[in-house]
């Protein structure tokens, strides 16, 4: 991705899918406060702009800032988790029109820079990729939201059924063995995906599938979330603040689960992955099965690694199709279980790239040699035992996102992420 047309082009796809994805929101909704700890969409909108501006055109192109407020109002850490930004955000015809004016200022430059300047920003084009990518996960932070206003119905979008893969085990070992872990050859990979390091992994089983919703409902039924035993101390406390009971947007109806998608009450259905769950819920599903979590290094392990050929950036090879997975948010639930023939794992694994985010046991850790880079806040100041690690995206990732190799962390008490997870154990 070094050419400038390819530059360009990754910068245009990236704003049309954000641009198609607000078009059915009127402005009054984007708007609205969403929950207690996410703001408006305008807000998230802005702050894409934000970002390209202050990285692409003063950091990269040295010009002043467009407006000095808007580091008070969009710098991510300082308004993140819910708190009230000090000054009023820009109303969606600003907005757009910052995003406009950046972006043009952007294409402007483009023509002009020195792709082949000695700056590390610019490397492999890393500071463009870094732009696309903040864009792109912010598409699914905006999907998110709009699943959190129950209240607001999101046009579904058509979407064909995706092909089975062929039958298999419920379970699928991984045979003792070294394996290399983090990015190989990703230009724009994150510092927390490097630096790359052989890891040395016992023999395990994991299972083929996500775990399924029907599964999940088996552990609500059997009493799962009143057994203590079965969840850590501090998920026993998440459990009890929270008041759970089944995962997040479940409700009991006359004949049986449903859920409310996008606005849009539905049984819920058995053979999809669960989604919505926190980690402390996987964690007491997997004790009560017998199983536990898998750490982040078994599951790249599963998904990633080719005993001939090495590193995958995919669970299916090297290149996205667009056949392989549910992703880039063509479809807003997970695939069935037992999905896309095209997107089995090197050991057999389905569905290891899309459908739902990973929850694993690992907790957010730089790998030996990190470096922090571009800036701290990118990855550093998350390391900690109070985060885990989730892998493989969602239905609403973006393909460029979805790597094998890509970490997203969050606290273990979230439900709001299209997360699930799937079981392991030793072997």
């Amino acid at each position: 991705m070094e050419s400038r047309n390819e530059i360009r082009a990754a910068l245009e796809r990236a704003r049309a899918a954000t641009d198609a994805l607000l078009q059915p929101v009127r402005d009054a909704e984007l708007t609205t406060p969403i929950g207690h700890d996410q703001r408006p969409l305008v807000w998230a909108y802005a702050q894409i702009a934000y970002f390209e501006e202050l990285w692409l055109l003063r950091n990269v192109k040295g010009d002043p800032p467009i407006s000095p407020l808007h580091d008070e109002i969009y710098a991510a850490l300082r308004n993140e988790h819910g708190e009230r930004a000090p000054l009023p955000i820009l109303r969606p015809a600003a907005a757009r029109a910052y995003a406009e004016d950046v972006r043009s200022r952007v294409l402007d430059a483009l023509e002009h820079i020195d792709l082949d300047a000695p700056n590390a920003l610019l490397r492999n084009a890393f500071v463009f990729g870094l732009v696309v990518q903040h864009e792109l996960q912010q598409q699914e932070t905006m999907l998110e939201a709009l699943q959190q206003r129950t209240d607001f119905e999101y046009p579904d979008p058509a979407s064909s059924a995706p092909d089975r893969a062929p039958s298999g085990p419920s379970e699928i070992h991984v045979a003792a063995g070294s394996f290399m872990l983090g990015a190989v050859d990703e230009p724009w990979a994150y510092d927390n995906e490097l630096a790359p390091h052989e890891v040395e992994l016992r023999p395990f089983w994991i299972d083929r599938a996500p775990v399924t919703n029907g599964a999940f409902m088996k552990f609500v039924k059997d009493k799962g979330y009143r057994s203590k035993r079965l969840w850590s101390a501090e998920g026993w406390e998440w459990r009890a603040r929270e008041d759970a009971h089944a995962p997040l947007y479940w409700e009991k109806g006359t004949d049986g689960w449903e859920r409310i998608r996008f606005g849009r009450r539905e049984p819920v259905p058995a053979n999809e992955p669960v989604q919505h769950v926190s980690w402390h819920e996987a964690d007491a599903f997997a004790r009560w099965a017998g199983k536990r979590l898998p750490t982040e290094a078994e599951w790249e392990r599963a998904a990633g690694w080719h005993e001939q050929e090495g590193k995958f950036r995919y669970p299916w090879g090297q290149a996205w199709m667009g056949f392989e997975a549910s992703l880039d948010h063509r479809r807003f639930s997970p695939a069935p279980a037992g999905s896309y023939a095209g997107g089995v794992s090197p050991v057999g694994c389905v569905q290891m790239g899309g459908d739902v985010w990973e929850w694993t046991s690992s907790p957010f850790q730089p790998y030996p040699g990190f470096l922090a880079f571009p800036y701290p806040e990118c990855s550093e100041v998350f390391f900690g035992e109070q985060y885990r690690v989730l892998r493989g995206g969602s239905w609403a990732t973006d393909a460029l996102v979805a790597r094998a190799s890509f970490r997203n962390w969050d606290f273990p008490g979230r439900r709001q992420m299209f997360a699930g997870f799937r079981c392991a154990r030793d072997g």
